[in-house]
This record gives structure tokens, C-alpha cells and sequence, in this order.
């Protein structure tokens, strides 16, 4: 969980109805969520809490390149935030990682995204994972990152559910194992 700097706060309250109301709101309150419309200085991409965590943490540990990336606890959901008008690159750099890309909202003008304050604590509702220090740098790798890490996180974490589907425990693998060793050995 992360705080908003000034900076932060300037650039994302710019992206209100009316930013003096916004930038208001979170002097009086700062864990105050406030909705801001996609599409104006960002476009966000929401995925499933499990699966955003797990590419969160995955690009953070590569030093891929990321903006800023919120969640939302009690619906289960994660958002990063893009350039606008990134939609047509991130849909095809996925397509080029997978035949069956994972669910995910794009959201873009005519939506809106509530975003957490500048300082939220651990148990809001809405977070920062990687909260807004500064405004984004718009380069065309952010997107092709996170649509990258968002199909092989997804493969992962399939791959992962299966094998804990066929092996249900540890016993069962290593009886498995223990059986194929037996069988060769005749």
C-alpha cells in the first residue's frame, strides 16, 4: 500500500469534473475514494484481485515498466492505469501473447473508476499498490507490459490450479511418482 505525493494528487484530481472540489475533498479527508472519469488523462484495465496482485507483484520484481495501479477489496478487482487511448495497442500485443486472453475490463471515456485518496489506510476498502507520484510517463511500454505479464500471469496461475487439481496433495504426487519408478523398474 502506497500514499499519493503532491504531484500525484495534482495530476490525478486533474482528471475530475472539477479538480478544486476534488483536490477539497481530499484535503478534508484524505482516505476519501473519489470517481474520476476514464479517458481524459487515463485509461485503467481491471482484472481480478488474484490475477492483479500476482502481475503487480510480477512486474514490480522485473522492473517492468508500470503506472500507477489501484484495487478495490471489497469487489475483488485491481486496475492499472494507461495512456489514453491504449486500448487498440494493449488488445493487440495480448492477442500476440495468447489465443484466450483473460477477462478484463477495459475502461475508457464514457466510464469512470473510483480510485482510492492519497492516503488510505491498510483495512479501506480502496488502495494504492502502486500509488501516483507523479504524472505517468506516456510511453507505449507500459501498455505492452502489462498486456504481456497479464497472459503469462494468467497461464501461471491456471497451470497452477490444475496441478492442484491432479495432485491434490504431496502424498498423491509422490504415490504417483513412486509408481511410475515401480513400473519401470519391472
Amino acid at each position: 500500500m502506497q500514499w499519493m505525493t503532491r504531484r500525484g494528487v495534482q495530476w490525478l484530481s486533474a482528471g475530475a469534473d472539477d479538480p478544486e472540489m476534488c483536490r477539497a475533498r481530499w484535503a478534508d479527508d484524505p482516505r476519501q475514494p473519489y470517481a474520476l472519469a476514464t479517458g481524459r488523462l487515463f485509461d485503467v484495465v481491471v482484472v481480478n484481485l488474484r490475477l492483479g496482485t500476482e502481475v503487480f507483484e510480477q512486474m514490480e520484481r522485473r522492473e517492468m515498466a508500470l503506472g500507477p495501479v489501484a484495487v478495490d477489496r471489497a469487489a475483488q478487482q485491481a486496475g492499472f492505469f494507461l495512456p489514453t487511448n491504449s486500448r487498440s495497442r494493449f488488445e493487440r500485443c495480448l492477442a500476440r501473447e495468447t489465443s484466450t486472453s483473460p477477462p478484463y475490463r477495459y475502461m475508457e471515456h464514457g466510464s469512470f473508476i473510483v480510485v482510492p485518496g492519497p492516503m488510505p489506510l491498510a483495512t479501506d476498502r480502496h488502495q494504492w499498490l502502486r500509488a501516483p507520484i507523479r504524472r505517468p510517463e506516456t510511453s507505449p511500454l507500459r501498455t505492452a507490459c502489462l498486456a504481456v505479464m497479464l497472459a503469462a500471469t494468467a497461464e501461471l496461475i491456471a497451470r497452477a490450479d490444475h496441478y492442484n487439481e491432479q495432485y491434490p496433495s504431496a502424498a498423491a504426487m509422490w504415490a504417483e511418482e513412486n509408481e511410475e519408478t515401480v513400473d519401470h523398474a519391472r
